[in-house]
């Protein structure tokens, strides 16, 4: 697995752009919002100032330490902690936004647990988002439309939408997809 904190605390991680993906739709339902594979927050930060009650998750207590910094200078109240997305155990959330991290699992062979907890993870008709790099620009490690559209399937998903997009990065564009779901009712 990637060191994630040595990446944060060295300031060398390309996905950090200082703002959420320009491609994420932020347009959620509900109060209670996750922000899983949080980062250093911005996606998270962005969802508070919206009005959210946002928890952020990250395996990267550096990252998360740089996002709690960062909600403090703003007077945000964001619940931020550490913790491996595929081993949570969380209330159901409203929504769910996934920025960047099913990508990294897919790449390290962890998605797996990570996609079989993300129903736990969303209230019966609360949203999915996903943001995610495409295999056909990552060096054969990222995802495909056809791969997203195997896994969220019904009768867990519906209203499943996959567009590509474009996903910014400090070293450069790379294409991608954003999804959008809906959780069934059970």
């Amino acid at each position: 697995m990637t060191d994630y904190d040595g990446i944060y605390q060295s300031g060398a991680a390309p996905w950090e752009i200082g703002v959420p993906q320009p491609a994420l739709d932020l347009d959620v339902r509900g109060p209670r919002v996750l922000d899983i594979g949080c980062g250093s927050g911005e996606v998270a930060l962005e969802l508070a100032r919206r009005g959210h009650q946002v928890t952020g998750v990250d395996i990267s207590a550096v990252a998360v330490e740089q996002a709690r910094a960062k909600a403090a200078a703003e007077g945000l109240a964001i619940d931020f902690r550490v913790g491996d997305a595929r081993s949570l155990s969380l209330e159901p959330f409203d929504a769910v936004v996934d920025s960047g991290l099913l990508h990294s699992l897919i790449r390290y062979g962890g998605a797996g647990p990570y996609l079989d907890l993300l129903p736990q993870l969303t209230v019966p008709g609360g949203s999915l988002t996903i943001l995610a790099i495409s295999a056909a620009g990552a060096q054969g490690w990222g995802v495909t439309e056809d791969y997203l559209h195997a896994t969220f399937t019904a009768p867990t998903w519906t209203d499943v939408t996959v567009a590509p997009i474009e996903v910014v990065s400090v070293t450069g564009p790379l294409p991608g997809f954003l999804l959008r779901a809906l959780r069934s009712a059970p």
